[in-house]
């Protein structure tokens, strides 16, 4: 196995600037660290224990099966404050039949976004 030191979900979008707007400013996301001038430049978000980063530009959105999955402590209120800075919210955060709390979010290509709670009795806040 490759000894794996850092990874991080790259995504060119068709309007970059329009991106950065959303996972900086509507998202919240702080910036890792950005990279090259003008509206195709590269900016690295941190994803908790990962990066995400939004650079170039596509002429077509990301593959339909590219999707986002971002664990929260309080799906509630991160639907509230979503809300708040004006991310359409595709579906409001509901308990799954396996125990996650689970809310959706698309990005400004369309990109879906889950927004996780792990509550405290879920199975995957226990190690074996």
């Amino acid at each position: 196995m490759v000894h794996v030191l850092s990874s991080r979900t790259l995504l060119r979008p068709t309007d970059p600037e329009r991106s950065r707007a959303f996972y900086g400013g509507q998202l919240g996301l702080p910036v890792y660290r950005e990279f090259g001038t003008g509206p195709e430049r590269g900016t690295v978000y941190f994803l908790g224990g990962g990066f995400l980063e939004v650079s170039g530009r596509a002429e077509h959105p990301p593959a339909p099966g590219l999707q986002l999955w971002l664990q929260v402590a309080d799906v509630a209120g991160a639907h509230e404050e979503l809300v708040g800075r004006g991310v359409a919210i595709a579906r409001p955060p509901v308990r799954e039949p396996w125990g996650l709390v689970e809310m959706w979010i698309e990005d400004p290509d369309g990109v879906r976004i889950a927004v996780v709670e792990v509550p405290a009795d879920h199975p995957l806040r226990f190690r074996p």
